[in-house]
């Protein structure tokens, strides 16, 4: 063999190895999940979604000859603030620059500041609460962080309008003293009273939670036997924004408390929580009837199919929102990179409202599981149904859902009225009437034919 043919074969040799090197561009994506704390069923719901989306998001890479490679790092926050900071911190210095998460409002909020300072993009496939409760008063402020749910402004109006329906016509709220917790208490009350319902008191109760919620009750049932005075025990609610932490306060109930004649009404934080199956009669009871953004797509049925054969069930909402996140953050990426050969992250952030809207329309081929993701001013998701779910002898049932798009609400069974808990009533004392003024002037006949004779 010449030289020159020597030289020729090492020169096409270097140039494959080139192209080799180059289909090795990978997407780093940090995911921030609760896999120990009071989200954990949802945090593993999430991680577990994901490890197909890298597989799926891969294949798809391949096949169409793009040089890209997804690599997820999934921490654990506890849904702890600090935690999430720590984390967010400990990804960047590892050169991690997408983030799919973190899930609670609270995180967010947190993280917000070093998010913006360092240009760091995030998808939270479940932070709820309204940009203003977050630190946010301008678009701008959020340029880097988006969210593929629905707020807590559209929770309200369909809890409301639930609420409504149940032939409620006065509520006490107690409510978890975060962000979360205060938002929805906050625009919960003004949805109420538009509706003609009567919020009676709000109550809060720390953040973290109490193990002993007794003063919290106490306020809670001097509240409903006020309301008794006016109203049918069938026409009084108890609604909850909290987490699990609702099932403990409800397990420390007295059996004779007029809090267990009443309905409860929870939220997304209470929804197909498996703390029921620890006091079925007293959720039988009062039926804790929750709302679940709830948004399904095209794409749904294949992943659910996939993921119940690895799991062996069915995926949650949140999981799909971030399953979404996810290939959004990897093919806006790739349009970023394809268009300046390089990651900039002001471009990335510009990039992907458009990525998404194409993503929702199908032009990538692939289609999104939670439905079509419409984004606001503030980089949130402005569309989206919640589901109502009830626990019916046990176990939690889809009872209805509330299109977000016509303010109604579509039951999809006929509830069983909950048989309340027989609550003691006091003994009205007796006040004279009728029989008292008869028995006088009868008795002032007799003396008056007396003195007579």
């Amino acid at each position: 063999m010449s030289v020159k043919k020597i030289l020729l074969v090492v020169a096409l040799m270097a140039l494959l190895c080139g192209v080799s090197a180059a289909e090795e561009i990978e997407i780093p994506i940090g995911v921030l999940v609760d896999l120990s704390g009071p989200l954990t069923t949802y945090g593993e719901d999430i991680r577990d979604t994901l490890m197909i989306g890298e597989e799926e998001i891969n294949k798809y890479f391949e096949e169409n000859g793009k040089p890209y490679k997804v690599k997820f790092y999934v921490e654990d926050t506890r849904v702890d603030p600090k935690v999430a900071l720590d984390k967010v911190q400990a990804l960047h210095g590892k050169g991690v620059k997408l983030i799919v998460g973190p899930m609670g409002s609270g995180e967010v909020k947190q993280i917000a500041e070093y998010i913006n300072a360092n240009k760091i993009i995030i998808i939270s496939p479940s932070s709820t609460a309204v940009p203003s409760l977050l630190g946010v008063t301008k678009p701008e402020e959020k340029k880097y962080i988006f969210r593929f749910v629905a707020t807590d402004t559209f929770q309200t109006k369909a809890i409301a309008k639930e609420v409504s329906e149940l032939g409620i016509k006065a509520v006490v709220v107690t409510y978890i003293g975060n962000a979360w917790g205060k938002g929805l208490a906050d625009y919960g009350k003004p949805e109420f009273e538009k509706l003609g319902i009567e919020v009676k008191d709000i109550v809060e109760y720390p953040d973290p939670p109490p193990a002993d919620f007794t003063p919290y009750i106490a306020t809670l049932e001097n509240d409903v036997n006020e309301l008794l005075k006016t109203y049918d025990a069938s026409e009084i609610g108890v609604v909850a924004f909290s987490y699990e932490e609702a099932f403990t306060m409800l397990s420390q109930v007295k059996d004779d408390s007029p809090l267990l004649g009443v309905k409860w009404i929870g939220c997304d934080g209470t929804a197909k929580s498996r703390k029921v199956s620890e006091m079925c009669d007293r959720v039988n009871a009062v039926g804790f009837y929750s709302t679940l953004f709830e948004s399904k797509g095209l794409g749904f049925e294949k992943l659910n199919k996939t993921y119940y054969e690895k799991y062996k069930r069915a995926p949650y909402q949140y999981a799909l929102d971030a399953y979404d996140g996810a290939w959004v953050l990897a093919l806006a990426f790739a349009e970023v990179y394809d268009k300046l050969g390089e990651y900039n992250p002001d471009e990335m952030a510009t990039t992907i409202p458009v990525v998404t809207e194409k993503y929702s329309e199908g032009e990538y081929g692939v289609t999104p599981v939670s439905g079509y993701i419409k984004l606001d001013e503030y980089n949130d998701r402005a569309s989206g149904d919640y589901a109502i779910w009830a626990v019916i002898d046990c176990d939690w049932v889809q009872a209805g859902i509330w299109k977000s798009e016509t303010n109604e609400v579509e039951w999809l069974i006929t509830l069983p009225t909950p048989t309340p808990t027989e609550t003691p009533k006091p003994t009205p004392k007796p006040t004279p009437g009728f029989e008292a003024l008869f028995a006088v002037v009868g008795l002032a006949a007799i003396a008056y034919l007396l003195r007579r004779r």
